[in-house]
């Protein structure tokens, strides 16, 4: 109780002054991470005494946060107008692509290098958890109008498929972590087969068969214009639950749910996006409420190590892959640093480190996998949100020097 009351008036505190701050260098994010750490010391002897309310709290949480993620997952793929990726083509397949596989493989062979323990497939679920960027800690660049909107959709249009992206690959070193730990012979294939390969039957049935009913009531004038968006959110809730009862992935499955309700209703986007910006700010906010005490619970087992990683996953292990997937694109240094730095982690990390959690399969490296998700997430948290507004300045400043033909001005078809 005393959690949740803390929760709602700060809330409401922040929707009181939340036009003044954003003015500021401050983010929602910052506030409620920073809130949730000052919390800690104060609930945790409760938390602590009471074993069954942690505990049903802590399944709260998680349920909470996978649903979040699957409604992120479909809206993001619901929302991907092909027409517009096709104007800007070249910058997202490049990120997506390239971009993505160098981060991730970049990404493990760091961690072993800091973390020399990790096995190689440990190495890997610490970089694919780390892999996707965060449009919402990204808002305030792609809202920008200072930052050309050919660099600054490629950015949003990176976040928003990223995440999709990455599950396959934490899944899938996840399968071969738990194969080499426990010596099986039929974990992998069982992976392949229930998780990516059911998940995606269970999305594309639900999404195609939803996607024409909702088409077809519309057509017909059946449904009320208030409750088209619920019939629409009521797809990745139904991919949920339908992947939870085939042990398949449910963020496989609300994702390609996501691209294939679109053949069938084309509108899904637009009221998927409206429910998730008019409610699933709510629950990010509490994401990252909670995301604060958890880092201020552990913050004594943080390392140099954590740190460490934490500073070259934001710097090395995102830019060079970026810089390296853009060339030949023309575009200006300045461009390439700065769609480079602003590759947030915030939700999705968080949301794909609890899942990795609840597995509960007790690798050998899971508290060092544990402890660097949380570091390089709370580092980004505040590094990004701190050098959005001057970064965003900067580079105005050096993108007004280029000349009118440059690839950054170039306007969308």
């Amino acid at each position: 109780m005393l959690l949740a009351v803390s929760f709602v008036v700060l809330l409401f505190v922040y929707a009181l002054f939340s036009g003044r701050l954003e003015r500021t260098v401050l983010t929602a994010p910052m506030i409620f991470t920073l809130t949730g750490v000052a919390l800690c010391e104060f609930v945790s002897g409760l938390l602590h005494e009471q074993a069954e309310v942690r505990d049903f709290i802590r399944a709260m949480f998680l349920r909470a946060a996978e649903a979040g993620l699957v409604l992120l997952l479909f809206t993001d793929a619901s929302r991907t107008e092909f027409r517009v990726l096709k104007s800007i083509l070249a910058l997202p397949v490049r990120l997506l692509s390239a971009g993505m596989l160098l981060t991730i493989l970049l990404g493990a062979l760091v961690a072993m290098a800091v973390f020399p323990s990790l096995t190689i497939w440990e190495a890997g679920i610490v970089s694919a958890i780390l892999a996707p960027t965060d449009a919402g800690l990204g808002q305030i660049i792609v809202n920008s109008p200072r930052v050309p909107l050919r660099i600054r959709q490629a950015l949003n249009v990176e976040a928003g498929l990223n995440d999709g992206l990455s599950v396959p690959f934490l899944l899938f070193f996840f399968a071969l972590a738990a194969h080499d730990s426990s010596g099986g012979e039929a974990s992998l294939t069982q992976f392949i087969v229930e998780q990516l390969g059911c998940g995606a039957l269970v999305g594309g049935g639900i999404g195609l068969a939803g996607g024409w009913l909702l088409g077809w009531a519309r057509r017909r004038e059946l449904m009320t214009g208030s409750l088209q968006q619920l019939g629409v959110v009521a797809l990745p809730l139904l991919c949920l639950l339908a992947a939870d009862a085939a042990d398949a992935s449910m963020f496989i499955a609300a994702f390609v749910a996501g691209l294939a309700v679109q053949a069938g209703f084309k509108e899904a986007g637009k009221h998927s996006g409206e429910f998730t910006e008019e409610w699933g700010q709510l629950l990010n906010l509490a994401v990252f409420f909670l995301f604060g005490m958890v880092v201020a619970r552990d913050w004594a087992q943080f390392t140099g190590a954590h740190w460490i990683y934490a500073v070259l996953s934001l710097t090395v292990v995102r830019m060079l892959p970026v810089a390296l997937s853009l060339a030949g694109a023309r575009l200006s240094r300045a461009t390439i640093l700065f769609m480079g730095w602003f590759g947030p982690r915030g939700l999705a990390s968080i949301v794909l480190g609890l899942v990795y959690l609840e597995q509960e399969t007790h690798l050998p490296g899971e508290t060092t996998v544990r402890l660097t998700v949380m570091a390089t997430v709370f580092l980004s948290i505040f590094a990004h949100g701190l050098s959005a507004v001057p970064g965003i300045g900067l580079y105005a400043k050096k993108i007004a020097a280029l000349p009118a033909d440059a690839p950054e001005n170039q306007a969308l078809s």
